[in-house]
């Protein structure tokens, strides 16, 4: 199984830019997910990327957060500007179980996680 290394995450100021990396340790076809969880909620869906680089984002990321994988290194980032303070949660990095031409939002579709790093937005 796939194993996924995320970094990048850290304490920012509203306004601010992070950018998450996610290293894969082998080559995967599969979309890219991230998805977030904060305390007491659920885990949610934040942006994907196919192998072809078709993505999708969520209505409250759209516009200021951008997804980019590079293949050659099995990485995916997570570009994050003008973040606020509902933005803060634990943010992870998964694989989806299956290969597809556009990639899905699912959690339950995606088969292997990363550990998860933090993200704190002060206001």
């Amino acid at each position: 199984q796939v194993q996924l290394v995320e970094s990048g995450g850290g304490l920012v100021q509203a306004g601010g830019s992070l950018r998450l990396s996610c290293a894969a340790s082998g080559r995967t076809f599969s979309s890219f997910g991230w998805f977030r969880q904060a305390p007491g909620k659920e885990r949610e869906f934040v942006a994907a990327i196919s192998w072809s680089r078709n993505t999708a984002y969520a209505d409250s990321v759209k516009g200021r957060f951008t997804i980019s994988r590079d293949n050659a290194k099995n990485t995916v980032y997570l570009q994050m500007n003008s973040l606020k303070p509902e933005d803060t949660a634990a943010y992870y990095c998964a694989i989806d179980s299956q290969y597809s031409a556009y990639p899905g939002r699912e959690p339950a579709n995606f088969g292997s996680w990363g550990q998860g790093t933090q993200i704190s937005v002060s206001s």
